[in-house]
């Protein structure tokens, strides 16, 4: 019989970091490179997105080229799928930095109050609580939580989510159990165990090193 327990979230993390190793946080790219190429990912996959992404910086070397660039921005990133949309948002999300800050660079999200740094990302055109986590949480090391379908769905079957948190609440929720220092290794645990064992359909749960503590395993 299935226990109804809900692990606690340091239990997760050591018994994923056993498995997986130790995570170090190091950027993968700046703040306004970690902005557009998220924007990119959006319904696709990150290879299609990386693919597009080197197109516009082939194209556009210069950033401040971008927010005045026409069909040439939609045919460089149409590997990425949505290109009228996405390049419109690209164009947009632009243009509003420079206009509030005067330049492009965004690495005064670094001291800014996390809350405040959340915010101000996510009222960029096409910005939610998912591209505001990723900017802050990979490229500038804030304690934000992305929140992508295999973090969700790994959290709600470990009963960390209820089964009426949207994944906007979800952001909120999980920030609010994490500590900030394990925020961005819970992140990428979640993902790698999402991808790996507790997959969308077939969990492999005999595999899984969270069975003992998962309300949702299938004996």
């Amino acid at each position: 019989m299935v226990s109804p327990i809900t692990p606690s979230v340091g239990e997760v993390l050591r018994l994923l970091r056993s498995v997986y190793g130790p995570v170090e946080w190091r950027p993968r790219m700046g703040a306004l490179e970690e902005l557009v190429f998220t924007i990119l990912t959006q319904h696709t996959s990150d290879v299609t997105a990386r693919r597009a992404y080197q197109r516009l910086r082939d194209l556009f070397p210069r950033w401040e080229e971008v927010p005045e660039a026409g069909e040439a921005l939609e045919e460089a990133i149409r590997p990425a799928g949505l290109a009228r949309q996405k390049a419109a948002r690209i164009r947009q999300a632009l243009r509003t930095i420079v206009e509030r800050r005067g330049s492009l660079d965004l690495d005064f999200l670094r001291e800014m109050p996390l809350e405040e740094a959340k915010g101000w990302l996510r009222s960029l055109p096409g910005v939610g609580p998912k591209t505001a986590a990723i900017v802050l949480c990979f490229a500038l090391g804030r304690p934000a939580l992305p929140v992508d379908t295999h973090v969700y769905r790994v959290a709600r079957r470990l009963g960390l989510l209820g089964p009426r948190d949207s994944p906007e609440k979800a952001h909120r929720v999980l920030e609010g159990m994490v500590p900030p220092e394990e925020v961005y290794p819970f992140h990428v645990y979640l993902i790698t165990h999402g991808r790996r064992v507790c997959v969308a359909r077939r969990p492999r749960c005999r595999e899984c090193v969270l069975r003992s503590l998962c309300p949702s395993r299938r004996e």
